[in-house]
Protein backbone atom coordinates (compact mmCIF):
# COMPACT_ATOMS: atom_id res chain seq x y z
CA UNK A 1 0.00 0.00 0.00
CA UNK A 2 1.34 3.35 -0.87
CA UNK A 3 2.41 5.25 1.79
CA UNK A 4 0.52 8.25 2.91
CA UNK A 5 3.38 11.12 4.31
CA UNK A 6 2.83 14.85 4.24
CA UNK A 7 5.88 16.03 2.15
CA UNK A 8 4.84 13.22 -0.58
CA UNK A 9 1.57 14.90 -1.02
CA UNK A 10 3.70 18.06 -0.92
CA UNK A 11 4.95 16.38 -4.11
CA UNK A 12 2.08 15.62 -5.96
CA UNK A 13 0.55 19.02 -5.08
CA UNK A 14 3.90 20.95 -6.39
CA UNK A 15 3.83 19.01 -9.64
CA UNK A 16 -0.10 20.02 -10.30
CA UNK A 17 0.87 23.13 -9.88
CA UNK A 18 3.37 23.48 -12.13
CA UNK A 19 1.78 21.91 -15.01
CA UNK A 20 -1.22 24.34 -14.10
CA UNK A 21 1.38 27.84 -14.70
CA UNK A 22 3.07 25.62 -17.03
CA UNK A 23 6.55 25.71 -15.28
CA UNK A 24 9.41 23.80 -16.59
CA UNK A 25 11.80 24.71 -14.32
CA UNK A 26 12.70 26.58 -11.28
CA UNK A 27 16.27 27.26 -9.74
CA UNK A 28 16.19 28.55 -5.97
CA UNK A 29 19.54 28.88 -4.43
CA UNK A 30 23.29 30.76 -4.80
CA UNK A 31 24.04 31.15 -8.27
CA UNK A 32 27.25 31.64 -10.15
CA UNK A 33 28.92 30.93 -13.64
CA UNK A 34 28.83 27.39 -14.24
CA UNK A 35 24.82 27.16 -12.48
CA UNK A 36 24.01 29.95 -15.07
CA UNK A 37 25.76 27.91 -17.60
CA UNK A 38 23.77 24.85 -16.37
CA UNK A 39 20.28 26.74 -16.89
CA UNK A 40 21.06 27.98 -19.79
CA UNK A 41 22.11 24.69 -21.49
CA UNK A 42 18.42 23.08 -20.39
CA UNK A 43 16.23 25.81 -21.35
CA UNK A 44 17.98 25.17 -24.79
CA UNK A 45 17.54 21.48 -24.58
CA UNK A 46 13.98 22.07 -23.82
CA UNK A 47 13.25 24.75 -26.82
CA UNK A 48 15.14 22.29 -29.05
CA UNK A 49 12.55 19.50 -28.57
CA UNK A 50 9.70 21.52 -28.51
CA UNK A 51 11.02 22.68 -31.91
CA UNK A 52 11.02 26.58 -31.01
CA UNK A 53 12.22 29.24 -33.97
CA UNK A 54 15.29 29.69 -33.84
CA UNK A 55 14.93 33.78 -33.18
CA UNK A 56 12.40 33.28 -30.20
CA UNK A 57 14.96 30.95 -28.77
CA UNK A 58 17.63 33.77 -29.05
CA UNK A 59 15.23 36.33 -27.61
CA UNK A 60 14.86 34.22 -24.93
CA UNK A 61 18.42 33.17 -24.23
CA UNK A 62 19.25 36.93 -24.21
CA UNK A 63 16.48 38.03 -21.49
CA UNK A 64 17.56 34.77 -19.99
CA UNK A 65 21.13 35.57 -19.73
CA UNK A 66 20.12 39.50 -18.69
CA UNK A 67 18.07 37.88 -15.52
CA UNK A 68 21.15 35.78 -14.52
CA UNK A 69 23.03 37.93 -14.44
CA UNK A 70 21.19 40.35 -12.58
CA UNK A 71 20.64 38.12 -9.76
CA UNK A 72 24.80 37.25 -10.01
CA UNK A 73 25.18 41.20 -9.50
CA UNK A 74 22.99 41.33 -6.22
CA UNK A 75 22.99 38.17 -4.53
CA UNK A 76 25.56 39.55 -2.25
CA UNK A 77 24.50 40.38 1.15
CA UNK A 78 25.98 42.39 3.71
CA UNK A 79 27.78 40.89 6.31
CA UNK A 80 25.53 41.74 9.37
CA UNK A 81 22.50 40.67 7.28
CA UNK A 82 20.22 38.00 9.23
CA UNK A 83 18.41 37.46 5.68
CA UNK A 84 18.11 33.47 4.72
CA UNK A 85 16.09 34.47 1.06
CA UNK A 86 18.58 33.37 -2.06
CA UNK A 87 17.65 34.07 -5.63
CA UNK A 88 15.17 32.13 -7.96
CA UNK A 89 15.14 31.81 -11.32
CA UNK A 90 11.61 30.08 -13.12
CA UNK A 91 10.45 30.21 -17.04
CA UNK A 92 7.11 29.10 -17.45
CA UNK A 93 5.47 28.69 -21.28
CA UNK A 94 1.44 29.60 -21.47
CA UNK A 95 -0.93 30.62 -24.35
CA UNK A 96 2.12 31.24 -26.80
CA UNK A 97 3.78 33.23 -24.41
CA UNK A 98 7.23 32.59 -22.58
CA UNK A 99 7.55 33.90 -19.12
CA UNK A 100 11.17 34.74 -17.23
CA UNK A 101 10.90 35.46 -13.70
CA UNK A 102 13.64 36.01 -11.68
CA UNK A 103 13.87 37.32 -7.57
CA UNK A 104 16.56 38.03 -5.46
CA UNK A 105 16.86 40.29 -1.91
CA UNK A 106 17.57 44.15 -2.29
CA UNK A 107 18.73 46.36 0.23
CA UNK A 108 15.51 48.74 0.15
CA UNK A 109 17.89 52.06 -0.24
CA UNK A 110 18.05 50.78 -3.74
CA UNK A 111 14.22 50.40 -4.52
CA UNK A 112 13.96 54.07 -5.40
CA UNK A 113 16.11 54.24 -7.59
CA UNK A 114 15.43 50.90 -9.74
CA UNK A 115 11.71 51.70 -9.66
CA UNK A 116 12.80 55.07 -11.34
CA UNK A 117 14.86 52.84 -13.86
CA UNK A 118 11.68 50.65 -14.06
CA UNK A 119 9.09 53.12 -14.56
CA UNK A 120 11.43 54.84 -17.50
CA UNK A 121 12.34 52.04 -19.64
CA UNK A 122 7.87 50.96 -18.85
CA UNK A 123 7.43 54.66 -20.31
CA UNK A 124 9.59 54.29 -23.36
CA UNK A 125 8.57 52.42 -26.85
CA UNK A 126 10.81 50.49 -28.74
CA UNK A 127 12.80 53.09 -30.53
CA UNK A 128 13.01 55.18 -27.56
CA UNK A 129 14.22 52.17 -26.12
CA UNK A 130 17.04 51.98 -28.54
CA UNK A 131 18.36 55.53 -28.13
CA UNK A 132 17.57 55.10 -24.46
CA UNK A 133 20.16 52.44 -24.73
CA UNK A 134 22.58 54.10 -26.69
CA UNK A 135 22.90 57.31 -24.94
CA UNK A 136 23.37 55.43 -21.09
CA UNK A 137 25.73 53.50 -23.46
CA UNK A 138 27.69 56.74 -24.62
CA UNK A 139 27.71 58.28 -21.08
CA UNK A 140 29.61 55.08 -19.66
CA UNK A 141 27.20 55.05 -16.57
CA UNK A 142 28.32 52.46 -14.09
CA UNK A 143 27.14 51.62 -10.94
CA UNK A 144 28.75 49.99 -8.24
CA UNK A 145 27.13 46.41 -9.25
CA UNK A 146 28.70 46.90 -12.72
CA UNK A 147 25.48 48.31 -14.55
CA UNK A 148 23.22 51.57 -15.04
CA UNK A 149 20.27 49.91 -16.33
CA UNK A 150 21.48 48.29 -19.52
CA UNK A 151 20.40 44.66 -18.84
CA UNK A 152 17.00 46.02 -18.01
CA UNK A 153 16.48 48.20 -21.21
CA UNK A 154 17.93 44.95 -23.23
CA UNK A 155 15.59 42.97 -21.55
CA UNK A 156 12.42 45.48 -22.32
CA UNK A 157 13.82 45.65 -26.10
CA UNK A 158 14.08 41.74 -27.04
CA UNK A 159 10.41 41.26 -25.11
CA UNK A 160 8.77 43.99 -26.94
CA UNK A 161 7.14 43.84 -23.63
CA UNK A 162 6.41 45.87 -20.45
CA UNK A 163 8.87 44.81 -17.20
CA UNK A 164 6.14 43.46 -14.60
CA UNK A 165 7.95 44.15 -11.25
CA UNK A 166 7.28 43.50 -7.53
CA UNK A 167 8.95 44.54 -3.66
CA UNK A 168 7.55 42.40 -0.93
CA UNK A 169 9.07 43.32 2.23
CA UNK A 170 11.75 41.09 4.28
CA UNK A 171 13.21 43.05 7.01
CA UNK A 172 13.76 46.71 8.00
CA UNK A 173 16.38 47.15 5.67
CA UNK A 174 15.75 44.33 2.78
CA UNK A 175 12.66 43.53 0.16
CA UNK A 176 12.62 40.49 -2.19
CA UNK A 177 13.07 42.09 -5.82
CA UNK A 178 10.84 40.10 -8.36
CA UNK A 179 11.18 40.78 -12.31
CA UNK A 180 8.82 39.48 -14.90
CA UNK A 181 9.65 39.47 -18.69
CA UNK A 182 7.06 38.27 -20.99
CA UNK A 183 8.06 36.95 -24.64
CA UNK A 184 5.43 36.46 -27.09
CA UNK A 185 5.82 33.06 -29.27
CA UNK A 186 4.93 35.35 -32.36
CA UNK A 187 7.59 38.03 -33.39
CA UNK A 188 5.31 40.42 -34.50
CA UNK A 189 2.69 40.02 -31.47
CA UNK A 190 3.37 41.85 -28.54
CA UNK A 191 1.26 42.32 -25.33
CA UNK A 192 0.52 46.30 -24.48
CA UNK A 193 -1.50 45.04 -21.35
CA UNK A 194 0.22 43.78 -18.48
CA UNK A 195 -2.56 41.81 -16.99
CA UNK A 196 -1.05 38.49 -17.90
CA UNK A 197 2.09 39.01 -16.66
CA UNK A 198 0.96 40.37 -13.26
CA UNK A 199 -1.35 37.47 -12.67
CA UNK A 200 1.57 34.92 -13.65
CA UNK A 201 3.97 36.76 -11.45
CA UNK A 202 1.08 36.39 -8.79
CA UNK A 203 1.45 33.17 -9.31
CA UNK A 204 5.04 32.62 -9.03
CA UNK A 205 5.17 34.34 -5.83
CA UNK A 206 2.44 31.92 -4.12
CA UNK A 207 4.43 28.98 -5.72
CA UNK A 208 8.09 30.45 -4.19
CA UNK A 209 6.43 30.78 -0.48
CA UNK A 210 5.81 27.01 -0.76
CA UNK A 211 9.19 26.43 -1.86
CA UNK A 212 10.57 28.23 1.10
CA UNK A 213 8.70 26.50 3.36
CA UNK A 214 9.56 23.24 2.29
CA UNK A 215 13.39 24.87 1.01
CA UNK A 216 13.58 22.93 -2.08
CA UNK A 217 16.70 24.00 -4.50
CA UNK A 218 16.15 23.16 -7.85
CA UNK A 219 12.87 21.71 -9.56
CA UNK A 220 12.84 20.68 -13.27
CA UNK A 221 9.37 19.65 -14.57
CA UNK A 222 8.88 18.51 -18.01
CA UNK A 223 10.66 15.62 -20.32
CA UNK A 224 13.28 13.52 -19.11
CA UNK A 225 15.84 11.92 -21.19
CA UNK A 226 19.77 11.64 -21.06
CA UNK A 227 20.35 15.01 -21.83
CA UNK A 228 18.48 16.87 -19.30
CA UNK A 229 19.68 14.31 -16.44
CA UNK A 230 23.61 15.25 -17.16
CA UNK A 231 21.99 19.31 -17.36
CA UNK A 232 20.47 18.57 -14.05
CA UNK A 233 23.56 16.57 -12.06
CA UNK A 234 26.01 19.35 -13.63
CA UNK A 235 23.77 22.52 -12.17
CA UNK A 236 23.16 20.42 -8.84
CA UNK A 237 27.05 19.62 -8.59
CA UNK A 238 27.41 23.49 -8.22
CA UNK A 239 24.97 24.31 -6.08
CA UNK A 240 26.89 21.68 -3.87
CA UNK A 241 30.26 23.02 -4.11
CA UNK A 242 31.00 23.75 -0.40
CA UNK A 243 29.27 20.39 0.71
CA UNK A 244 31.17 17.04 1.91
CA UNK A 245 32.62 15.33 -1.12
CA UNK A 246 31.20 11.73 0.24
CA UNK A 247 27.38 13.61 0.74
CA UNK A 248 27.99 15.29 -3.03
CA UNK A 249 28.50 11.81 -4.39
CA UNK A 250 25.89 9.88 -2.41
CA UNK A 251 23.46 12.62 -3.53
CA UNK A 252 24.77 12.28 -7.58
CA UNK A 253 24.76 8.41 -7.38
CA UNK A 254 20.85 8.74 -6.08
CA UNK A 255 20.43 11.60 -8.06
CA UNK A 256 20.88 9.36 -11.12
CA UNK A 257 19.09 5.70 -9.96
CA UNK A 258 16.10 8.22 -9.36
CA UNK A 259 16.18 9.83 -12.87
CA UNK A 260 16.82 6.85 -14.90
CA UNK A 261 13.79 5.26 -13.38
CA UNK A 262 12.00 8.05 -15.04
CA UNK A 263 13.67 8.16 -18.40
CA UNK A 264 13.21 4.14 -18.26
CA UNK A 265 10.55 3.59 -17.22
CA UNK A 266 8.09 6.16 -17.04
CA UNK A 267 5.43 6.57 -19.23
CA UNK A 268 6.18 8.03 -22.29
CA UNK A 269 2.65 8.64 -24.45
CA UNK A 270 -0.06 11.31 -22.83
CA UNK A 271 -2.69 12.53 -23.57
CA UNK A 272 -2.96 16.59 -23.74
CA UNK A 273 0.64 16.51 -24.28
CA UNK A 274 1.19 16.48 -20.47
CA UNK A 275 4.85 16.84 -19.51
CA UNK A 276 5.80 12.79 -18.29
CA UNK A 277 7.96 13.50 -15.14
CA UNK A 278 8.82 16.08 -12.17
CA UNK A 279 11.99 15.99 -9.90
CA UNK A 280 13.05 17.91 -6.95
CA UNK A 281 15.21 18.32 -3.58
CA UNK A 282 14.69 19.89 -0.64
CA UNK A 283 16.80 19.99 2.30
CA UNK A 284 15.88 19.30 5.71
CA UNK A 285 19.24 20.55 7.80
CA UNK A 286 21.68 18.64 6.85
CA UNK A 287 19.85 15.90 4.92
CA UNK A 288 18.96 16.13 1.11
CA UNK A 289 15.11 14.88 0.15
CA UNK A 290 15.19 13.96 -3.36
CA UNK A 291 12.01 13.73 -4.82
CA UNK A 292 10.73 12.05 -8.49
CA UNK A 293 6.87 11.79 -10.09
CA UNK A 294 6.37 10.39 -13.24
CA UNK A 295 3.25 8.85 -14.88
CA UNK A 296 2.42 4.69 -15.00
CA UNK A 297 0.70 2.74 -16.57
CA UNK A 298 -2.41 1.53 -13.80
CA UNK A 299 -1.95 -2.02 -14.99
CA UNK A 300 1.66 -1.84 -13.68
CA UNK A 301 0.57 0.10 -10.22
CA UNK A 302 0.00 -3.29 -8.17
CA UNK A 303 2.97 -4.53 -9.61
CA UNK A 304 5.16 -1.82 -8.66
CA UNK A 305 3.53 -1.59 -4.76
CA UNK A 306 4.44 -5.33 -4.30
CA UNK A 307 8.25 -4.21 -5.54
CA UNK A 308 8.37 -1.64 -3.24
CA UNK A 309 7.36 -3.04 -0.07
CA UNK A 310 9.20 -6.40 -0.77
CA UNK A 311 12.23 -4.42 -1.07
CA UNK A 312 11.54 -2.29 2.37
CA UNK A 313 10.61 -5.16 4.30
CA UNK A 314 13.93 -6.60 3.87
CA UNK A 315 16.91 -6.33 6.86
CA UNK A 316 20.24 -4.66 4.63
CA UNK A 317 21.67 -8.52 4.90
CA UNK A 318 18.97 -10.10 3.33
CA UNK A 319 18.64 -7.07 0.80
CA UNK A 320 22.31 -7.43 -0.10
CA UNK A 321 21.69 -11.51 -0.53
CA UNK A 322 18.17 -10.26 -2.56
CA UNK A 323 20.68 -7.83 -4.73
CA UNK A 324 23.16 -10.46 -5.83
CA UNK A 325 20.63 -12.61 -6.59
CA UNK A 326 18.14 -10.22 -8.95
CA UNK A 327 21.95 -8.70 -10.48
CA UNK A 328 22.78 -12.71 -11.35
CA UNK A 329 19.33 -14.05 -12.72
CA UNK A 330 19.08 -13.75 -16.07
CA UNK A 331 15.81 -15.22 -16.17
CA UNK A 332 13.71 -12.77 -15.41
CA UNK A 333 12.32 -10.14 -18.13
CA UNK A 334 13.33 -6.58 -18.85
CA UNK A 335 11.53 -5.41 -15.17
CA UNK A 336 14.34 -6.91 -13.55
CA UNK A 337 16.11 -3.10 -14.01
CA UNK A 338 13.68 -1.18 -12.36
CA UNK A 339 13.38 -4.30 -9.69
CA UNK A 340 17.33 -3.09 -9.63
CA UNK A 341 17.36 0.13 -9.05
CA UNK A 342 14.93 0.32 -6.18
CA UNK A 343 16.99 -2.48 -4.36
CA UNK A 344 20.32 0.28 -4.91
CA UNK A 345 18.12 3.40 -3.65
CA UNK A 346 16.95 1.09 -0.31
CA UNK A 347 20.92 0.09 -0.09
CA UNK A 348 22.96 3.60 -0.79
CA UNK A 349 20.26 5.28 1.19
CA UNK A 350 19.92 3.03 4.08
CA UNK A 351 16.82 3.82 4.52
CA UNK A 352 12.89 2.20 3.59
CA UNK A 353 11.73 4.36 0.43
CA UNK A 354 8.81 6.46 0.93
CA UNK A 355 6.17 6.67 -2.26
CA UNK A 356 2.68 7.24 -3.39
CA UNK A 357 0.27 6.41 -5.82
CA UNK A 358 -2.13 8.77 -7.41
CA UNK A 359 -4.79 8.11 -9.34
CA UNK A 360 -4.54 10.40 -12.75
CA UNK A 361 -7.29 9.41 -15.26
CA UNK A 362 -8.35 5.96 -16.77
CA UNK A 363 -5.02 5.26 -17.96
CA UNK A 364 -2.26 6.62 -15.90
CA UNK A 365 -1.68 6.89 -11.91
CA UNK A 366 1.12 9.51 -10.96
CA UNK A 367 3.97 7.76 -8.91
CA UNK A 368 5.85 9.58 -6.49
CA UNK A 369 9.40 7.93 -5.08
CA UNK A 370 10.88 10.28 -2.02
CA UNK A 371 14.78 9.09 -0.31
CA UNK A 372 16.60 10.69 2.13
CA UNK A 373 20.47 11.58 2.47
CA UNK A 374 22.19 12.39 5.02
Amino acid sequence: MATQHSEISYAYRLFEGMQKDNLSYIYRGVFSQNITDGILTLTESNLDKSGEDSKIKKRVFTIMVEGLQNITRHQEMEESSDVKETGIFLIQDVDNRYYITTGNPILKRNIPNLTEQLNKINSLDNEELKNYYKRVLNDNIISDKGGAGLGLIEMARKSGNKLVYDFVDLNDNYSYFYLNTEISQNETEHSPEVHKATHALENIKVIHRLLNQEDVVLIFNGIFNQESLLNLLSIMENQMMEHNLNLKKKVFNIMVEMLQNIVKHGANSLDNNLNPGIFFINQKGKQYHLNTGNYIYKSEVENLKKKINYVNSLSMDELNTFYEKSLFNFQIDTSKEAGLGLIELRLKTNRKLTFEINDFNEKFSFFVLQTVVD
